[in-house]
């Protein structure tokens, strides 16, 4: 088994924040979009990349917010992520050229349906994974401190 690094873009625009929504058995849930490090492949590209793939837009990567563990048999779905482990690296992010149109997303991950902007202040009323991450994108935008390290969260 090995540990997968994972780069995702916080991208907040006045009091909004733009998350890729996707549906499974429960219903929807969002994610903050970004993804799987490649070989060779810096941070920064790694969330050009995703970015492109899943929202359509190119970002401008800035600076580093949270760093996530997931360890999956510590969790709620560890049925099916028994032997997950992943290292998530959020960082804030803006979007390039935000006035154009986006691209249609040329490689939406499996469950993802769209792109939503979510008001920060209903937040807390959306299942947005981890879990967590909720409280601490609430604090950013009221300017309250938080860690870096979250830890082994969802």
């Amino acid at each position: 088994m090995h540990i997968r690094n994972s780069a995702k873009a916080i991208i907040i625009n006045g009091n909004n924040i733009l998350l890729t929504k996707n549906q499974d058995d429960e219903g929807y849930f969002y994610l903050c979009p970004g993804g799987g490090q490649e070989h060779g492949e810096t941070f920064h590209s790694t969330l050009n990349r995703e970015c492109l793939e899943e929202i359509g837009y190119q970002v401008e990567v800035g600076e580093l917010l949270h760093i996530r563990e997931y360890i999956g048999k510590n969790h709620e779905y560890s049925a099916s992520d028994l032997g997950v482990h992943q290292i998530e690296y959020y960082f804030l992010c803006t979007l390039k050229n935000e006035l154009d149109d986006p691209a249609e997303p040329s490689n939406p991950d499996n469950l993802q349906i769209g792109i939503e902007w979510v008001s920060i202040k209903d937040l807390m009323e959306f299942r947005l994974y981890p879990k967590h991450l909720r409280e601490y994108i609430i604090k950013y935008s009221n300017q309250e401190k938080s860690p870096v390290y979250l830890g082994d969260i969802n």
